[in-house]
């Protein structure tokens, strides 16, 4: 009997003391408690609903929050904004100030609020001294503001720091150096300045570093080729100066580096010997002010799938060791001042898709070789020196090319038949700046997969054909300065047969269209943003039907012989940004209306027959005299008072032209 009632006893204490185990554990430390209570306080809006389930004080039972199980206390907040189920992901918000008392916290080892839209306020200067554990923090797309506190410099065990897509301003701390086990540093989209801290080339072990998109001024560390396992560099979208560092060779790791959109010069400097950067598969140095000749050595880089050098001054001719780059997919070379014919080692390039030369000096003739480039998809030979004369058919018959741009080319006489029956369907056609003559070709309806068509500045005489009403995918129509003639009714029904156009871009402008204006916004094609019809000789009424395209951003009608009324739903067209009428014979006063084109920022009603005040208010009196100009019956701001007789206003009368 005693030993029965003993072995109770001892049951009942097992049980007792591992309860109390169990809910000190649920228990928070009190300055745990506090951090995440404040946080909390700080959000007024959560639509994931996660910060409602955080009542009690066991705060380890938390949706997002893990605890260690030796101590109890907080080492995980993860409450990403991209929340996973089963069936689908969507992105939460939490609007509200992050609470500095986050770091209250001090055992935390990862804090993810990434992606929180709404989030704002500042990343707590103290972090760094609060703490010591942090090994990974994310506070990418919120709203943060402010500096990166130097602080963040003392967080010894950081391996991923990712603050990007924020509003942060101020220079990047020089402490930041300090942290040697980071490997991932992303604080690209920003508005971070100043230089990028020498210290920075102490980040040994980073793998990731991605700084584009921010405001950063001076050079690139020369001492960063002792980055050793760096895999990608992005200081892209800068305003960085000098030249490319040439410790930059030095990055065996290195598979991705972009350092477009800045303001560097000088000669590329790598790879100076065999071996070099031989894992580099994706550069962009493009838009930036580098001269010299494009490396032979480039050749050598074996492991490039995607090269751009666009918008620079390179000079001289395009090496014939590219044909050695076996893997490179797309190759951007235009905007420089290159020279000499193409080498024909390009045809080697047999998973080339993107091939663009455009705006160089290059010679004709093209190589034959590259009839070879089975996958080519889109070739830009525009604004060279080539003088083809003829469009070469061999390049029709590549087997995978849709996108063909020979703008200024050199190209004569009507265009070529068999375009209309290449073994890939066209999706984009630029034979622009040439002298195509002729007729538009009743075939172009046949191109069912067309996007993009540009025709202009050529000699084509002919009206547009009824066949175009069957491109349903066009989605940009260039033909201006042309001589083309009759109505362009079959413009606006494009695709009319089914529920929504795809026509964005019309430029029908310096031709001889007549009529056909009142087919605006009858059909489909009602996300037309740029319609632009100057310099013809359309007549009559624009039509009403014109306020049903919402989202025109330009509208160009100058320079041609329309009448009657402004038309009054053009008020409703609240996305106008452009709006010229001028040259024409536009009659009565400018409609009331007008005044609710808030987003206008260029307009011209000069040289009509316009009378009587204009409307007070922004936009319409922000614009300078020679908006209004040539209409001898229009008074008031910004022109000249209109007359006032007593309370009555009196008009200037019309004077005879």
């Amino acid at each position: 009997m005693a030993s029965w009632l003993l072995w109770l006893i001892v049951v009942f204490t097992i049980i007792t003391v591992g309860k109390g185990k169990q809910d000190g554990h649920q228990v928070c430390h009190p300055n745990d408690l506090k951090g995440l209570t404040s946080f909390k306080a700080g959000i007024h809006v959560d639509t994931s609903s996660r910060l409602a389930k955080w009542v009690g004080h066991g705060c380890c039972s938390w949706e997002g929050i893990t605890c260690d199980e030796t101590t109890g206390r907080v080492t995980e907040i993860r409450l990403p904004g991209f929340i996973s189920t089963n069936d689908f992901v969507f992105q939460s918000q939490m609007r509200g100030l992050l609470s500095p008392s986050i770091t209250l916290v001090s055992c935390l080892q990862v804090i993810d609020l990434g992606g929180l839209i709404g989030l704002a306020g500042r990343i707590p200067p103290s972090i760094g001294l609060r703490l010591p554990n942090l090994r990974k923090l994310y506070l990418y797309g919120n709203k943060l503001i402010g500096p990166v506190p130097g602080s963040i410099g003392k967080l010894s065990k950081l391996e991923e720091l990712h603050l990007y897509e924020n509003r942060l301003s101020g220079s990047l701390p020089s402490t930041m150096g300090n942290l040697k086990n980071l490997n991932q540093l992303l604080l690209y989209s920003n508005e971070l300045a100043g230089t990028i801290p020498d210290s920075f080339t102490n980040l040994t072990n980073i793998v990731q570093m991605d700084l584009h998109s921010n405001i950063l001024t001076g050079h690139i560390p020369q001492r960063i080729g002792e980055m050793q396992v760096l895999e990608k560099l992005d200081l892209s979208e800068n305003l960085l100066t000098g030249k490319i560092p040439l410790s930059l060779a030095n990055l065996n790791s290195i598979s991705e580096l972009y350092l477009d959109t800045n303001h560097l010069e000088g000669e590329i400097p790598f790879p100076s010997s065999f071996g070099q950067l031989s894992s580099l598969g994706f550069l962009r140095l493009d838009d930036n002010h580098l001269t010299g000749r494009i490396p032979a050595s480039f050749g050598n880089m074996v492991s490039l799938q995607r090269v751009s050098l666009a918008n620079n001054k390179f000079e001289g001719v395009i090496p014939s060791s590219l044909g050695n780059l076996s893997a490179l997919k797309e190759l951007y070379l235009s905007g420089n001042l290159l020279s000499g014919q193409i080498p024909e080692s390009v045809g080697q390039l047999s998973q080339l898709i993107m091939f663009n030369v455009s705006h160089n000096q290059i010679q004709g003739p093209l190589p034959h070789e590259l009839s070879s480039l089975e996958n080519l998809q889109t070739l830009d030979l525009s604004f060279n020196h080539l003088n083809l004369i003829s469009f070469p058919q061999w390049l029709a018959e590549l087997p995978s090319l849709s996108r063909i741009y020979c703008a200024r080319c050199g190209i004569q006489g009507e265009i070529p038949d068999f375009l209309q029956a290449t073994p890939s369907p066209i999706q984009e056609l630029d034979l622009s700046s040439n002298h195509l003559t002729g007729s538009l070709p009743a075939w172009l309806g046949r191109l069912t997969q067309l996007y993009k068509l540009n025709f202009s500045r050529n000699s084509l005489v002919s009206r547009i054909p009824v066949s175009v009403r069957n491109l349903q995918y066009l989605g940009v129509l260039d033909l201006h300065s042309n001589k083309l003639t009759g109505p362009i009714n079959n413009v606006f029904q494009i695709g009319n047969a089914f529920s929504d156009g795809s026509l964005t871009y019309i430029d029908l402008s310096d031709n001889n269209f007549s009529t056909g204006i009142v087919q605006a916004g009858v059909g489909s094609q009602t996300g037309i943003q740029y319609l632009n019809l100057s310099h013809n000789f359309l007549g009559g009424r624009v039509t009403t039907t014109i306020g049903r395209l919402k989202s025109l951003q330009t509208l160009d009608l100058s320079c041609n012989k329309l009448g009657f009324n402004l038309p009054e739903a053009l008020a409703n067209v609240s996305s106008l940004e452009k709006l010229k009428l001028q040259k024409n014979h536009f009659t009565g006063r400018i409609p009331v209306g007008f005044l609710k084109l808030k987003r206008l920022k260029e307009l011209d009603l000069s040289d009509n027959l316009l009378a009587g005040e204009i409307p007070a208010g922004k936009p319409l009196t922000d614009f300078p005299q020679s908006s209004y100009s040539g209409n001898k019956g229009l008074c008031g701001k910004p022109l000249s008072p209109c007359k006032v007789k007593g309370l009555l206003l009196v008009e200037e009368p019309l004077k005879p032209c």
